[in-house]
């Protein structure tokens, strides 16, 4: 709409960009609640890493924007409803949720159990996301030849149809799925 990428603009800027600042603005609300602003020795470790981790999981997103916005189901997926009704209520109401509910919840953690928590889940995660993100991403830049995990790469070549709105008609394409790694292991997690 005026040369505006609406599901852009709604999933990346607002809904990414809400998430992110809801985390701070938790801290903050918890810090005025209970009557300690400026006094950052009285918050709560549960409520300090669960905004940490949100806020480390989208500097990821924000920096691998792109990789995104490559990914199939973005593609394929138009501005609608569904994905507008999602980014614009969904994730900035229920992706918070756990740490809104931290704010009116007395403290469980201590800073060390806090802290095994958010580097275990945290810094593992990210880094195991970003890991299996980065295969995809080098995958599809070599078209498929490359090894991972010390094999060659398997791959599934699909064909989709996608919307052009800009001449109204729908048009075929090619992409190239991975196989392999962490890819092809996330096939069989049900198996587990």
């Amino acid at each position: 709409i005026f040369g505006v990428d609406v599901k852009r603009f709604v999933n990346c800027r607002f809904s990414m960009t809400f998430w992110m600042l809801a985390g701070i603005g938790y801290l903050a609300a918890d810090l005025q609640q209970n009557g300690n602003e400026g006094n950052w020795e009285s918050i709560k470790p549960g409520l300090f890493f669960t905004a940490l981790s949100q806020f480390i999981y989208l500097v990821k997103f924000f920096k691998w924007e792109i990789g995104y916005m490559r990914s199939i189901d973005i593609i394929v997926d138009r501005a609608g409803f569904y994905e507008t009704w999602g980014c614009l209520v969904w994730v900035p109401s229920v992706y918070t949720l756990h740490t809104r509910s931290i704010v009116n919840a007395a403290p469980q953690h201590t800073w060390y159990s806090a802290g095994i928590i958010f580097l275990v889940g945290t810094v593992g995660g990210v880094l195991l996301n970003f890991w299996a993100d980065s295969q995809r991403q080098w995958f599809r830049e070599a078209d498929g030849n490359i090894t991972i995990w010390g094999q060659k790469a398997k791959a599934v070549r699909c064909k989709y149809v996608v919307h052009n709105s800009a001449t109204g008609k729908l048009e075929a394409r090619e992409s190239l799925l991975l196989a392999s790694g962490f890819w092809g292991a996330a096939r069989h997690f049900q198996y587990l």
